[in-house]
């Protein structure tokens, strides 16, 4: 048995499983191990009858800040040595993702905080999902890649202001203007946001869980047709090959030589 502690909480209250991302020390940032074992909590909890819905947070001050870049667990080029590995390892973390989208479990994200990067995708890839209005939802902080998140936002929110967004470096918006967009559902005031999500997944957790397995498959069987699973796969064959190009590359050497702070200060003054 490891004696890693667990990075994934899951409690069991009623129908509801209320699973937690447990890394608050890192603001939830994902590694890969973190992403596995989200998965596979949430694997488990698909083939207890008992539960109908499972509920979605992180602890501490935020949701997830993204992609884990110095703990081993990001997307960054040096994790590959050709681009052919790289994108197989892309698309290890696109298809984890893409299990939230396929279990007979409807799963609802309660969002807080800061939302980052790959903590997007993850926000985005749950079937409903809540913000705090004044939650910080955003782009990757550093150019190290291009269309791997990208492409979840444009699904959602269309090309145009997925553009906006994702072409200046580490933009920013609100909760509040993450679901007037349509990337999220719905925002709150951050001291109403755990109420309206308990008494939603309440209720949701009444209806029996064959019914709200096959209202999921119908409604996702929409998107499928319309090319859905397509489209956020040519992210990751764009993220590749963005992964070996000049200016990633340069970004990596300077986070491997100089740290990741020091590669952020520099790159946000201009000096790159």
């Amino acid at each position: 048995m490891s004696d890693e502690p667990s990075m994934i909480r899951v409690e069991r209250e009623g129908r509801v499983a209320r699973v937690t991302l447990n890394r608050p020390e890192k603001l939830n940032a994902i590694s890969r191990a973190m992403q596995r074992e989200l998965i596979e909590a949430l694997s488990e909890l698909e083939r207890d009858d008992g539960v109908h819905v499972a509920l979605l947070s992180g602890a501490g001050r935020a949701f997830s800040a993204g992609y884990d870049l110095q703990g081993g667990g990001g997307v960054a080029a040096d994790q590959a040595s050709a681009i052919s590995r790289d994108r197989d390892g892309l698309e290890e973390l696109l298809r984890n993702w893409l299990r939230i989208w396929d279990l007979r479990l409807p799963v609802v994200a309660r969002v807080h905080g800061h939302c980052l990067a790959g903590g997007t995708q993850l926000a985005m890839i749950c079937d409903v999902t809540f913000v705090a209005d004044d939650a910080r939802v955003g782009a990757p902080q550093l150019p190290l890649g291009a269309g791997f998140v990208a492409s979840f936002w444009a699904w959602q929110v269309g090309a145009k202001r997925a553009k906006e967004f994702f072409f200046p470096v580490g933009s920013m918006i609100s909760g509040a203007e993450a679901a007037e967009i349509g990337l999220f559902n719905r925002s709150l005031p951050a001291a109403q946001l755990d109420a309206f999500v308990d008494e939603y997944v309440e209720r949701a957790a009444r209806t029996p869980k064959e019914i709200l397995v096959l209202q999921k498959k119908a409604i996702n069987r929409t998107q499928e047709v319309q090319g859905f699973r397509e489209a956020l796969l040519g992210g990751v064959e764009i993220d590749a090959i963005a992964h070996f190009s000049e200016p990633v590359l340069a970004m990596n050497r300077s986070i491997r030589e100089r740290g990741l702070r020091a590669t952020l200060d520099e790159f946000h003054r201009g000096d790159r």
